[in-house]
C-alpha cells in the first residue's frame, strides 16, 4: 500500500434541507478496489453498522481487472440498505501506469485503447440488490417515509453525461415554494464538473452529491487541496459547500421565490486512490454520513 491510504475516517455533517428531517445518507465514493486490500475490505463492511437510511455510491469502485468479486463482497452488508449509484471512469476502464506527478498538472485524460473492466457485472450485481442505477437516469424512492427524486449522470469526466431531468417533470421545472412537502431532489454525479452541478442546481436540486476529486489526494497541511482533477475550485475539493446561482440563472417558474439560492454540494474525498498513485497526504480516505434536519430559514 502507500502513505496514508489506510487511515480510514468517517465524516459527519448535519445538513439543513426543506424536507427529509431525520434522513441519514451514507455517501461513499472512489473505492478504487484492488484484490487483497483487507483493511479496506473490513472497514467497508463495518460501515453497515451505521444503519443508514440510504447509501449513495458516486463511482470509481474498481482499480483492477479482477476486483469485481471482492469489492462486491466488501459492499455486501451495505447492499441490504436502499441505495443509488453512478459510475466513474475507473468502473469502465483499468488504470494505466503514469507518472504520479502528472496528477498535479491538470485534469487526467483517458488513454488510448484503455482496458475495459467487467462493469456490466458490477452494475448488474448492484441493481440485483435493489440499488438504482442513475447513469443518465432518474429514479423515485420512498426512504424512511421520505419521498426522494433522483437525477444522475454518467461520468462527466469522460464526457458520458446526459442530463435527463427529474422524475415526473420536464427539465427546467422546480418543486414548489420552500417548505413544501414535494419530493426532495438529489442530483448525483461522479465528477463535480461545474456545468453538471449548475444544471442540477438550476433545475431544482435540493442537494448534489459527487466524488472524483479524492479531496486533492496530496494536500498541504490542513487538508488544503492543490488540485481537484476537474474545474471545481480547490476550496470545494471535499466536504460540504454549496453551488451558488445568480438570480439571472434561475429558470422561470411560479412560486420558486429563491433568487440567488445556494444548493448544498457534498464532494466525497473518497476511500481509495488510483492503483498507480497509492499515496494520500493530509487527506485521509473517508466516507460521510449526512444527517438531514429541517431548514427553518
Amino acid at each position: 500500500m502507500g502513505l496514508g491510504v489506510n487511515d480510514f475516517t468517517l465524516r459527519h455533517f448535519s445538513l439543513p434541507l426543506r424536507s427529509g428531517a431525520g434522513l441519514r445518507i451514507l455517501h461513499i465514493s472512489d473505492i478504487h478496489y484492488i484484490p487483497g486490500q483487507r483493511r479496506k475490505f473490513d472497514w467497508l463492511q463495518s460501515l453497515a453498522e451505521l444503519k443508514p437510511d440510504l447509501v449513495v455510491n458516486t463511482g470509481d469502485n474498481l482499480s483492477h481487472p479482477k476486483a469485481v468479486d471482492e469489492v462486491l463482497d466488501a459492499l455486501r452488508p451495505l447492499l441490504q440498505f436502499p441505495g443509488v449509484f453512478v459510475p466513474g471512469s475507473n468502473d469502465y476502464y483499468a488504470p494505466k501506469w503514469k507518472n504520479p506527478l502528472r496528477y498535479l498538472s491538470g485534469p487526467s485524460k483517458l488513454g488510448e485503447e484503455p482496458e475495459e473492466l467487467d462493469w456490466r457485472r458490477l452494475f448488474a450485481a448492484f441493481e440485483g440488490t435493489g440499488w438504482r442505477n442513475l447513469s443518465n437516469h432518474t429514479a423515485q424512492l420512498d426512504v424512511g417515509g421520505h419521498a426522494l427524486d433522483f437525477s444522475g449522470v454518467d461520468d462527466p469526466h469522460i464526457g458520458r453525461d446526459e442530463f435527463q431531468g427529474w422524475p415526473g417533470a420536464a427539465p427546467g421545472t422546480r418543486p414548489g415554494s420552500p417548505g413544501s412537502e414535494s419530493p426532495l431532489r438529489i442530483g448525483v454525479a461522479h465528477a463535480p464538473v461545474r456545468s453538471v452541478l449548475d444544471t442540477f442546481a438550476q433545475t431544482g436540486a435540493d442537494l448534489v452529491l459527487a466524488g472524483h476529486t479524492h479531496g486533492g489526494q496530496v494536500c498541504l497541511p490542513g487538508g488544503r487541496a492543490l488540485v481537484t482533477n476537474c474545474d471545481l475550485p480547490r476550496s470545494q475539493a471535499k466536504g460540504l459547500s454549496s453551488i451558488s446561482l445568480p438570480a439571472s440563472a434561475e429558470p422561470p417558474s411560479e412560486g420558486t421565490g429563491q433568487p440567488g439560492r445556494r444548493v448544498p454540494l457534498h464532494v466525497s474525498a473518497g476511500i481509495g486512490t488510483s492503483a498507480t498513485a497509492p499515496v494520500r497526504l493530509f487527506c485521509p480516505p473517508e466516507a460521510t454520513l449526512l444527517e438531514v434536519h429541517r431548514d427553518t430559514e
